[in-house]
């Protein structure tokens, strides 16, 4: 279990605990191993992170626990209440969290989550429906977006019939000296790139050490082993199609930025100096 759902554990069976009392349920229980060396203060970050109405620089949106007294200065804790009606609910990666127990910053950084996600499946959609010339192309301007190569014209197109196994190149420096090679795969969503792919890509790169092997699907286990383990002394890097598109966002390829907001809070310091 993570320390997460440890806390979670124990909450469960004792609600309106403090983090100090937490801690040495989960140590009485034998629950979990802490590598800290001042695990109470683990679980009390952890609590304070996840917890409605904390709301700090590293508390994050995702909540689970909430205060559910104050004794002596000290916060005690219970794990958030499951609503009934489940359109109240909604859902974060693996975790179901009600509506009414998020702040509204909560619900902005969700909703906002879920527009960069539909953004990237629309990404992925445009480009399985453009030809292999266009997916070669944008991998080369994907790297030159990203900061590799010496400036705007480091990149090339290589492919063709007659690419020998690489689809573009990016040099990072003037005279070619340090290159990279670019293999691209436009490969239906649920087709793996098979290791014979890798070695047949880390044949053609020669004596260039650095590569760059791109697909609109996914890898299977044993190219990923062979990329990272096999016996070719490259260094080679896999970018699977959800990589793709959240790098395609992240650098500004194929998108655009309709308005930038800011959200704010209160600086309780600037009061309490007054």
């Amino acid at each position: 279990m993570t320390i997460i759902e440890t806390i979670k554990a124990v909450l469960r069976d004792r609600p309106n605990m403090s983090a100090q009392g937490i801690y040495e349920e989960i140590i009485k229980r034998d629950l979990y191993k802490f590598g800290a060396q001042y695990p109470p203060g683990v679980v009390s970050g952890k609590l304070r992170m996840h917890c409605l109405g904390l709301d700090f620089p590293s508390a994050r949106p995702v909540k689970y626990f909430k205060i559910s007294s104050k004794e002596n200065g000290k916060l005690k804790f219970s794990l958030l209440e499951e609503q009934q009606n489940p359109n109240e609910i909604i859902k974060v990666g693996s975790n179901e969290i009600a509506k009414t127990d998020l702040s509204l910053i909560d619900k902005i950084l969700i909703e906002h989550d879920n527009h960069i996600k539909e953004i990237e499946k629309k990404l992925l959609e445009q480009v399985l429906n453009h030809g292999s010339s266009f997916f070669e192309q944008l991998i080369v301007d994907l790297l030159i977006k990203m900061g590799y190569g010496y400036g705007e014209d480091a990149g090339t197109v290589t492919g063709g019939t007659r690419d020998g196994g690489i689809d573009g190149i990016i040099s990072e420096d003037k005279l070619g000296l340090d290159l990279i090679y670019l293999q691209a795969k436009r490969y239906d969503l649920n087709n793996k790139v098979p290791p014979k792919e890798i070695q047949a890509f880390v044949g053609a790169m020669q004596n260039v050490q650095k590569g760059v092997f791109i697909t609109t699907g996914s890898f299977s286990k044993a190219a990923e082993e062979y990329a990272v383990n096999g016996k070719h002394a490259k260094s080679i890097k896999l970018i699977d199609g959800k990589q793709l598109t959240s790098l395609m966002v992240k650098s500004g390829l194929g998108v655009g930025k309709i308005k930038e907001v800011s959200l704010y809070k209160i600086n309780s310091d600037y009061f309490d100096e007054l």
